[in-house]
């Protein structure tokens, strides 16, 4: 499909890339992806208005000023900055509702460049081929073995507790102006885009890619934020984990029968103990507080949601932009 076939509206790419303390990085990443939108300009396959939007979320190093700088410099980059730090997910979605009506479809991706610019020609190809969502799939990770066994357990855990998402996909995507238009729909608070995006059931295919060592700067996605975003994943996409408790106690109910039995036979039969009584009651008494910490905690989870979506409070709020 040529530019011509469709108007100059559709045909406009927007990159949306989030960012916190982000500053080292933001020179390649603009010089890189700035690269690959005037090649595919020159191919005709997008408009030369199509640009890149950076969302500085809260960032305290100097990527808001720098983003300023390249907004000023480069007619192809512009910037929104938020009011705070809102996290990563929600730095998305304040991206995407900014490009909505303003673009034919867009790009997620991250500024360290560890997910390869190059991939963005066959992005573009399989949108015109007509795929509403494209994502981006790792073919190789480059990082640490910890991290990359916890993200396969994670993606494990996800399927088997029902949560519909693309193994080996993180946030590298293109969607098109139907599902920007789709997503705007969702209302929640607490985003999870892994599996909002397959929730749309738009056409979609994957493209493969090698992902990259982190060229500068330190990552902003600590353990305790993967921990954060694997919960809301999970508990934002299924209900699944209060049906297991509901088995889980179908099952304590089993195990104390059966122990209930064990205790009075061996009464029956009289047999000797090294402390008599102390299994039967101790040990019932620490699986049980803990069976019921854990179902308490599920629930709480759950209720926390709730309580934040009741609320209703804006996801984020734009401070300012280029």
């Amino acid at each position: 499909m040529k530019l011509s076939d469709k108007p100059t509206s559709d045909n406009v790419l927007a990159v949306v890339i989030p960012c916190y303390n982000e500053e080292e990085c933001l020179n390649d990443s603009a010089a890189a992806i700035s690269k690959v939108l005037a090649e595919l300009a020159q191919r005709e396959k997008i408009d030369e208005s199509s640009y890149i939007l950076f969302v500085d979320d809260g960032s305290s190093d100097g990527s808001w000023e720098l983003i300023k700088k390249l907004s000023k410099d480069g007619k192809n980059i512009k910037g929104i900055k938020l009011l705070k730090n809102y996290g990563h997910q929600n730095a998305l979605m304040a991206g995407l509702l900014s490009v909505k009506d303003k673009c034919g479809c867009c790009i997620t991706m991250d500024a360290d460049m560890q997910q390869d610019e190059n991939a963005i020609y066959e992005f573009v190809d399989k949108y015109r081929s007509g795929f509403d969502v494209v994502y981006g799939v790792r073919s190789k990770r480059r990082s640490r073995k910890f991290k990359a066994a916890s993200s396969g357990l994670f993606f494990w855990l996800s399927g088997l507790l029902g949560v519909d998402m693309v193994r080996g996909h993180a946030d590298y995507r293109l969607l098109s102006d139907k599902a920007l238009q789709n997503l705007a729909g969702y209302a929640e608070s607490n985003l999870f885009l892994r599996g909002m995006i397959p929730d749309l059931g738009l056409t979609s295919c994957t493209v493969r890619y090698d992902e990259r060592k982190r060229r500068a700067g330190k990552t902003g996605y600590t353990f305790k934020k993967m921990m954060s975003l694997a919960v809301d994943g999970i508990t934002s996409f299924s209900i699944r984990p209060l049906r297991l408790i509901t088995l889980l106690g179908f099952l304590v109910f089993i195990i104390s029968f059966i122990m209930g039995l064990y205790v009075i036979i061996t009464y029956i039969a009289k047999k000797d103990a090294v402390v008599a009584g102390w299994a039967s009651t101790t040990l019932p008494i620490y699986f049980l507080g803990g069976i019921q910490l854990l179902c308490v905690g599920v629930i709480g989870e759950y209720i926390g949601k709730i309580y934040i979506e009741v609320k209703k409070r804006p996801r984020f709020i734009i401070d300012e932009e280029t």
